[in-house]
């Protein structure tokens, strides 16, 4: 290996590529695995400089720039002029605890998210040692040869010595939003930037052909690290939910403004209540009665949402997506890898001679090819094409194969072992001297070898429609047309060969060389369904959800798969020719009684996404190519594909997934739709709660009562409480039953009909428990201090019995799994349990909050009335559900 110069910046789209060859010493087979390490270890990895995170001194400061958290410190400096430390002390405390709640929960937000750049990070090929291979971007040194092919992200800045109809996005750099098309002939020394063909730069994007090319520079190295233009790809933790809450907030704060001033002059002037008692009063009940906690509880669920997802495979990278995917109504998924398992197989051979039966299944060169109806000779020239016009590479490791490249270019090298053929000797028989690399406009791929014989062969494989068009005179089109129909009906692929001898000496192959060529026959391929996907949609069609198949297949093919995936009983399908035919509002009336879309284009993809938002549906949308993108941003759930998608498709999508299955989309709808149901069940318990005591105090000062609970036990409630039995909602598991409901609404209010009704049910309930246990205790002359202490536990243990009953909205919680409860709940009940035992009977407790130890009697009659609550509420559920009262409910 020649020893490398450093990698300094020589003008290398100047230089011829010989030269930039020798001078990073890259020979004909890459650059060996130790000289990689070696240069590795010399230049550091091909990473940019990433931003540090904030300090968490400035993420603790920022938990307190909130309308919420300003009004309880302004209550909180208030009580402490007014000479009550103590109150102001708790106010303080419940101020802190939330911010260390902020704290903690940005910290496992950012961990869910934490090294999703890793998790959907780009792969660059490269060759060493002599073999094409996969290896991390960030791996990538300067000499490295790297392949790249449309849909691929430039992982490093490259000088172009190989390059076969290359265009490149390079508007991150140039500005130019058309791409750039792209050569390996030098240019000018002083090109700008704009005008350097030769060079493919680091973070552009490939949109059409392939290139080879020698790694130049890397990490800050690169062009776009000169400059800084690092995009930061983690979002930030802001979505409408959040800002619909913080909105939410802001205007109850208001709210509770008004109405503290307004309670206020009435004790004042109404009650004569000494101004500073009455100031302490209601400053204590208006922090009482503010959720502040809820954004902070609000955004942990999400967090938990995304970290759930991650551990189906599906990786969240735009948080309203969380939110999004449990409306989701329709999901439009590719067929190939997504519902089928891309582990595609020659099943049948059909030349001109005969047909031929293939056995043994995936890429494992294990398996016969035998004549159907009498032994013939062997279909020599069509297995040659099939290795030769061929990019991929089977991979033997721990005893199983698998394909590095295109999963029908595996089936076809797997074929060609199971027929005897070496096809690394074939590949040295048989050099390449030009290819077609296989483009959408054509639907085929074309190889130019020299054979043994010295001749100019072109290699031809495509779509049968595209391969049969470059027949010659006297080809027998009926035939193959009819076979390639009845192998569809059955739900086989098809794949057509050609070839065709060019002039001695040929060296470029052109489209225009390929007419006339000698059609060497058919391939039929099976890619048998996932049955978990299979699984996955009958769930979606219980949950209400349609499932839309977007395949470039034939149709007969889809729907064959439709079928067996019982994506409906009778699927009806559409094909592009028919689509490309209609208008845009033809399209939309056809499209809800559509199961499939055959031979469809990125273009029709996005005209079925829109047709389907027309009608109200929310649209999960799968892809994985750059063409893809468009369609995936205009999906309101874009999903890309994880294991073959390209960096563009990731990085037009909300979703990734990891394994690319179906099944794994469903279990994010599945997700997404408890996320939304955990938030509604915190404001469901969090806004009643408080409504209560409110009410019970309120009431009292009106009647010119003594309090019921004074300033500082107001304070202890919602310090203990809005921490613990708040928190443990957004740990919910899925209800029973949660895919058997039809999708919300995409626009539904949280605080819907059912939620209000709910806050004035409970807030009604709490309030009469409360002053039934004051005026109880009262009439039978217990001391005020006791009944006070009575109150407070009281709303404590009825806030407990209600968790319970919340925790399940849409079925009964008077069950054991209901009442048993999760571990987060258990420990958040014994942790309030055994702060409330500790606020009753421990002397420190009752010299500060002036509470009285309970009897046995006493504390029996508590819980006995927190379980009647619990009991006429899930009589309300029942009787809700009974009478239809709510259709969110259904």
């Amino acid at each position: 290996m020649l020893e490398a110069k450093i990698p300094e910046d020589r003008g290398w789209h100047a230089l011829d590529p010989v030269t930039v060859a020798a001078d990073l010493g890259a020979g004909s087979a890459g650059l060996s695995g130790s000289e990689a390490a070696r240069r590795l270890e010399r230049y550091g990895p091909n990473l940019l400089p990433r931003v540090k995170p904030p300090h968490p001194l400035m993420r603790f400061a920022a938990q307190f720039n909130n309308a919420l958290i300003y009004f309880l410190l302004a209550s909180a400096a208030a009580a402490f002029v007014l000479d009550h430390a103590i109150d102001a002390g708790v106010i303080l405390a419940v101020v802190l605890i939330n911010a260390f709640v902020g704290v903690i929960q940005e910290g496992k937000a950012e961990k869910a998210l934490a090294g999703m750049e890793n998790l959907v990070g780009e792969e660059a090929h490269v060759l060493r040692d002599g073999h094409r291979q996969p290896v991390p971007a960030g791996s990538l040194v300067p000499g490295d040869t790297v392949l790249v092919e449309a849909g691929d992200r430039v992982p490093a800045d490259l000088r172009i010595v190989r390059a076969r109809a290359l265009s490149i996005e390079e508007a991150a750099l140039t500005g130019e939003s058309v791409a750039a098309d792209k050569q390996e002939e030098a240019v000018e020394p002083d090109a700008p930037l704009a005008e350097r063909t030769s060079m493919a730069y680091s973070g552009t994007l490939v949109v059409r052909g392939q290139a080879t090319g020698i790694v130049v520079a890397t990490g800050a190295s690169t062009q776009i690290g000169k400059i800084g233009a690092l995009l930061q790809s983690v979002p930030r933790l802001v979505t409408p939910l959040l800002k619909q809450i913080d909105q939410f907030g802001t205007r109850l704060t208001l709210l509770i403004l008004m109405g503290s001033a307004a309670l206020f002059a009435f004790s004042v002037t109404a009650r004569s209540y000494p101004w500073v008692d009455a100031l302490i009063a209601v400053v204590a009940l208006a922090v009482g009665a503010i959720p502040e906690g809820l954004p902070a509880v609000i955004t942990i669920t999400l967090a938990i949402g995304v970290q759930r997802m991650a551990r189906r495979k599906a990786v969240i990278r735009k948080l309203p997506a969380v939110e999004t995917l449990g409306a989701t109504s329709v999901i439009c998924s590719d067929k190939t890898g997504t519902l089928t398992r891309n582990a595609m197989t020659v099943t049948r051979l059909f030349t001109p001679e005969g047909e031929w039966l293939v056995s043994g299944s995936g890429y494992a060169p294990e398996g016969a090819i035998k004549a159907r109806e009498h032994e013939t000779a062997r279909p020599g020239e069509i297995l040659n094409c099939g290795a030769l016009c061929n990019d991929a590479r089977l991979h033997h490791e721990d005893g199983n194969w698998s394909v590095v490249g295109d999963p029908m270019e595996g089936a076809l090298l797997a074929l060609a072992g199971k027929a005897g053929l070496d096809t690394a000797e074939l590949h040295a028989d048989w050099t390449r001297l030009d290819e077609i690399p296989f483009d959408a406009a054509y639907r085929l791929m074309a190889t130019l070898v020299r054979s043994p014989k010295g001749e100019a062969i072109a290699f031809v494989k495509g779509a049968p429609e595209a391969v049969l068009a470059l027949g010659a005179a006297g080809t027998d089109f009926e035939r193959w047309h009819g076979i390639t129909r009845q192998a569809a009906a059955q739900g086989e692929r098809i794949l057509g060969f050609a070839a065709i001898t060019l002039a001695p000496g040929t060296t470029r192959l052109r489209f225009e060389d390929l007419q006339g060529a000698r059609i060497l026959g058919l391939m039929a391929f099976v890619d048998p369904p996932r049955e978990e996907a299979r699984i996955a949609i009958g769930e979606c069609r219980s949950a209400g959800i349609a499932v839309k198949m977007i395949t470039g297949d034939h149709a007969a093919t889809a729907v064959a798969i439709a079928r067996q995936l019982e994506i409906e009983d009778e699927p009806r399908a559409l094909t592009g020719a028919q689509i490309e035919a209609m208008s845009d509002e033809e399209l939309r009336r056809e499209v809800p009684e559509v199961a499939v879309f055959a031979r469809a284009s990125p273009e029709h993809k996005l005209r079925i996404v829109r047709a389907l938002q027309s009608h109200g549906q929310i649209v999960a949308m799968t892809g994985d190519g750059v063409n893809d993108a468009p369609s995936l941003r205009q999906a309101d759930v874009g999903t890309a594909m994880g294991a073959s998608g390209t960096q563009a498709a990731r990085e037009a999508s909300e979703m990734v997934l990891l394994d690319d299955n179906f099944a794994s989309i469903v279990a994010a709808v599945r997700e997404g739709r408890t996320v939304y149901d955990n938030i509604r069940k915190v404001i469901a318990w969090t806004l009643p709660t408080n409504g209560g005591e409110i009410i019970a105090v309120v009431l009292a000062i009106i009647l010119d009562l003594a309090l019921p609970m004074t300033a500082t036990q107001i304070l202890w409630i919602n310090l203990i409480t809005s921490v613990t039995l708040g928190l443990v909602l957004a740990f919910e598991p899925s209800e029973p039953g949660i895919m058997e409901r039809a999708p919300r609404a995409k626009d539904s209010p949280l605080l819907s009909g059912f939620i209000l009704w709910r806050v004035g049910l409970v807030s009604l309930l709490f309030a009469v428990a409360l002053l039934g246990v004051y005026f109880a205790a009262l009439n039978t002359g217990t001391d005020i201090a006791t009944t006070r202490t009575m109150v407070v536990n009281m709303l404590v243990i009825a806030e407990i019995f209600y968790l319970f009953n919340v925790r399940y909205m849409h079925v009964q919680s008077l069950s054991w799994h209901g009442i048993l409860g999760t571990r987060a709940v258990l420990v958040a009940v014994g942790t309030v349990a055994l702060a409330q035992v500790c606020f009753t009977y421990l002397p420190p407790f009752q010299a500060v909050f002036e509470t009285r130890p309970l009897s046995f009697t006493q504390g029996a009659t508590l819980i006995a009335i927190g379980a009647v609550i619990f009991i006429l509420l899930e009589l309300e559920k029942l009787l809700v559900r009974r009478l239809g009262w709510f259709a969110e409910l259904d």
